[in-house]
């Protein structure tokens, strides 16, 4: 099975799990969100178990490639390599992985899911600032930085002394300009943001409650993508 390492586009970036679409299915939001135009989805759940994510998967690669859109919209499930290698066991075309710095190692996603494989990188921007300084990104395919704003999937953000995010730009920007790969902002984004992100020079954003958790998931997906554009 082919996988869309050479095709990867992280513009307009989904993040999803049941927990964060107030109680609708998953593929419907998946569905929504490809309709409008976003170009990765990442499948996502700190409370689903194995069997149930590898259903995830399967039915958010059914509504992909039903909407004739496998070749150009991939699909990446966060932390679980168990789970990738399920799904490619099982024929699911599940294009890579996404991972945080105390995950496992973006080497070792590497050699189990091969060089046609997506792999990404999260930290905080500044530290992905140093970290373009002193690591090999090889084997790193863009990096998710930010957040922007506090989430509740995104506590651990960087604040003044009282207490408010801060949301840093200029670091943004320095990122943008030095990584050797894609970088795509999250972290509680806002079709307001979207502005100040494209300035930075950055190659996407990332949303997990503005396309899951609206009243209307393609209109607010489709709303993001036409501002980014």
């Amino acid at each position: 099975m082919k996988y869309n390492r050479k095709t990867l586009d992280v513009s307009a970036y989904l993040v999803v799990g049941p927990e964060n679409t107030l109680g609708r299915p998953v593929e419907s939001v998946v569905e929504d969100a490809v309709r409008a135009g976003f170009t990765i989805v990442q499948i996502r759940s700190k409370v689903a178990g194995a069997k149930e994510m590898i259903d995830l998967c399967e039915k958010s690669a059914a509504v992909i490639e039903r909407l004739g859109k496998s070749d150009s919209v991939s699909l990446v499930v966060d932390d679980r390599l168990d789970v990738v290698l399920a799904c490619r066991e099982r024929g699911i075309k599940v294009d890579g992985i996404h991972v945080g710095q105390s995950d496992i190692p973006v080497d070792v996603c590497r050699k189990y899911l091969g060089e046609d494989s997506i792999v990404g990188l999260s930290a905080l921007t500044s530290e992905l600032v140093d970290y373009v300084r002193t690591c090999d990104t090889a084997n790193i395919d863009y990096f998710g930085a930010g957040p922007v704003h506090e989430t509740n999937s995104k506590l651990d953000c960087q604040r003044d002394a009282s207490g408010k995010v801060i949301t840093v730009f200029d670091e943004l920007s320095a990122l943008a300009s030095s990584s050797p790969i894609p970088v795509v902002v999250g972290g509680g984004v806002k079709v307001e943001d979207i502005p100040a992100l494209k300035k930075s020079g950055v190659d996407g954003f990332f949303v997990i409650s503005a396309v899951a958790g609206a009243k209307n998931p393609y209109e607010a997906a489709k709303e993001l993508v036409e501002a980014w554009k």
